[in-house]
């Protein structure tokens, strides 16, 4: 195919092309220049891939998400967890972002009172920024899961009118976290989160860095600085938002990429015809 093979030869051309040269092209097309080299260039190859191809040309169905739920939990801790330790989460945050806009719509929050700990160790106060006051007075698991769903529906989650996808920075939010938390609490695990976007994957697929796929690594591969308090639920939650904004902007379809199946994580790989090759 004649535009596939133009894209091939447009994409060695931005290989061999050095940091400086690839900013500078980007700056021409008033595109974002910040981030490491790698992230620049698959910018770059990413821009003019979209205006070449097509989604059926390069033979992936398009899936597309209004929004995105961004959730990132806080769960209590020791400085040495014993193997056995049970994580109970203490902050439930959700993120719905418009992913037409980039924009945070709406939020929920809360605390949630630990039943198996009660008690907080300093190190999980002093990691997490949450109090034992805090916690005293947040309702327990079992209500505030029951209040994120109403919130997800006041939202329309499950109306039909809007396609909502789970994001978040990593598989053990989902696997371990609420799936130990449903079974301390002996409740069914929620339908909506069986299937989430695990930011961190597409990240590491799409920009082939040589940074890390930590929060931190991952902002500073783009140029960004952590915005908040590590470690705080909402903070986190704000910056994996805005990972995730970039990886739009720049070309990428989050798409769902993992599922929990009796309690482990299972890739989910997307049907493709022909990809284009885009290194």
């Amino acid at each position: 195919d004649g535009v596939l093979r133009e894209l091939s030869l447009t994409n060695g051309q931005i290989n061999r092309m050095n940091k400086e040269e690839v900013r500078q092209k980007l700056e021409e097309l008033h595109l974002e220049t910040r981030g490491v080299k790698e992230v620049l260039k698959k910018r770059l190859k990413s821009y003019y891939k979209k205006e070449k191809l097509t989604p059926e040309v390069v033979g992936i169905k398009s899936e597309h998400y209004d929004f995105l739920l961004v959730i990132d939990f806080e769960a209590t801790c020791m400085e040495e967890n014993p193997p056995d330790f049970q994580h109970e989460i203490i902050e439930f945050p959700i993120l719905l972002v418009n992913t037409e806009t980039l924009i945070v719509e709406d939020q929920f929050h809360s605390y949630c009172r630990p039943t198996i700990n009660p008690k907080l160790t300093p190190f999980c106060t002093k990691l997490t920024g949450i109090t034992q006051k805090m916690v005293d007075k947040a309702p327990e698991f079992p209500q505030v899961l029951e209040d994120v769903l109403d919130w997800m529906s006041s939202k329309g989650y499950g109306m039909g009118h809007s396609r909502f996808a789970v994001a978040t920075d990593g598989p053990w939010d989902m696997c371990r976290f609420l799936y130990q938390q449903c079974l301390y609490c002996g409740i069914p695990y929620p339908r909506p989160f069986r299937r989430w976007i695990n930011v961190k994957k597409h990240f590491a697929n799409f920009y082939q860095t040589r940074g890390g796929t930590k929060l931190q690594e991952m902002l500073a591969s783009l140029g960004l600085q952590f915005e908040g308090k590590p470690h705080s639920g909402r903070d986190d939650a704000v910056n994996i938002a805005r990972i995730a904004g970039r990886l739009i902007q720049d070309g990428c379809e989050l798409r769902v990429n993992e599922c929990l199946n009796n309690g482990r994580v299972e890739p989910v790989v997307p049907p493709r015809a022909k990809l284009a090759s885009s290194n």
